[in-house]
């Protein structure tokens, strides 16, 4: 599992370098697809807490696991994600979901006013969830221009990610 997260982290890493140099102009037509998803991953035990933040958004408390989860980010900044048994693998309430209501994170590489590369990470505002640990979320978000290699986290209601998908 340790190799798979560093594999997927270097992805991202390859790809936001790739798409650094070229420009965004596709990834930002209007109504066009940024991401479309059909998998997340929960938080694993090396990514609980802050410790091991990825662009600043830390793991939750204790590692999560999820069944499924699939939706989409258009360049508008609509995003629609819906996800179905989110719950925790460890502790006393393994196997369910103890958090009442869910948000999205969306976060992007992009570039500050003076042309400096930046990370931006905007929110969703909160979703029901139910204790199975499904929700449908559905928002806009005012995404940064460019959006280069974005990471789609559901989160806590303050923010701490229980899964996660990328580029």
């Amino acid at each position: 599992m340790k190799k798979y997260i560093v594999s997927v982290l270097a992805l991202v890493l390859a790809l936001s370098l790739a798409f650094a140099g070229s420009s965004y102009s596709q990834a930002t037509a209007k109504g066009s697809n940024i991401m479309e998803f059909g998998t997340m991953v929960g938080v694993p035990v090396p990514y609980t807490g802050a410790t091991n933040a990825i662009r600043g958004v830390p793991g939750g408390g204790l590692p999560w696991a999820i069944s499924s989860a699939s939706g989409e980010l258009k360049s508008s900044g609509k995003l629609d994600i819906t996800v179905r048994g989110l719950v925790l693998a460890a502790g006393p309430n393994a196997g369910k979901n103890p958090i009442t209501s869910f948000r999205a994170i969306v976060s992007c590489l992009s570039k500050d006013a003076d042309g400096n590369p930046t990370t931006a990470n905007v929110s969703t505002g909160l979703f029901p969830a139910d204790q199975k640990g499904n929700s449908e979320i559905e928002a806009t978000v005012s995404l940064p221009r460019p959006c280069i290699a974005p990471i789609i986290f559901v989160t806590s209601p303050t923010g701490a990610w229980f899964a996660a998908t990328g580029q």
